[in-house]
């Protein structure tokens, strides 16, 4: 068999990337499936997500026993001075700016390129004010790990409804 003399080269990088694309792409749609056709089953309830559902940075978001709610969010490459953290009425809002480094050198090649850094927009978090105490709340930001903590109300009193009356049509 006579050869071509053809030489071919690929970008593993390119295919890296492409490939690490469909398999985020097929997970996110299964986990989709999966929310939409057991929401009712017991197992799967404790798996409810109460917050909007934000793939970047990764976060966790928990409740202690002393009620306090947690957020713990991954910020490796950020810096302390370019997080925005504050309340809005019932809400927690972050931000985050990220450094861009300078472009690769000329000619480098990635085997793999999955650290992107960009910036966080105004991503919102449900923090009732009548639960949790907003003037108490502590965070602290080491490792590249952001840790909010906001502590619960030490006295949460029944909150005075309005009473509705309800007419009749009769008169």
């Amino acid at each position: 068999m006579a050869s071509t003399g053809r030489v071919f080269t690929f970008d593993i990088g390119k295919i890296m990337d492409e490939a690490f694309k469909a398999a985020q792409n097929f997970g996110e749609a299964f986990e989709q499936g999966v929310a939409e056709g057991f929401h009712h089953a017991g197992r799967w309830r404790n798996c409810t997500d109460f917050y909007p559902h934000y793939s970047y940075p990764p976060a966790n978001i928990y409740l202690t026993k002393e009620k306090n709610l947690i957020f713990e969010i991954a910020l490796a490459g950020f810096e302390e001075k370019d997080i925005n953290l504050q309340f809005r009425g019932d809400h927690l809002y972050f931000s985050a700016r990220a450094h861009r480094d300078s472009e690769p050198e000329p000619g480098v090649q990635y085997f793999k390129k999955r650290l992107k850094l960009r910036d966080i927009e105004d991503q919102r978090y449900y923090v009732p004010q009548d639960k949790f105490d907003q003037e108490k709340v502590e965070a602290s930001f080491k490792n590249g790990l952001l840790k909010i903590t906001i502590p619960a109300l030490e006295d949460v009193s029944e909150q005075k409804g309005v009473k509705i009356n309800i007419n009749t049509e009769d008169g």
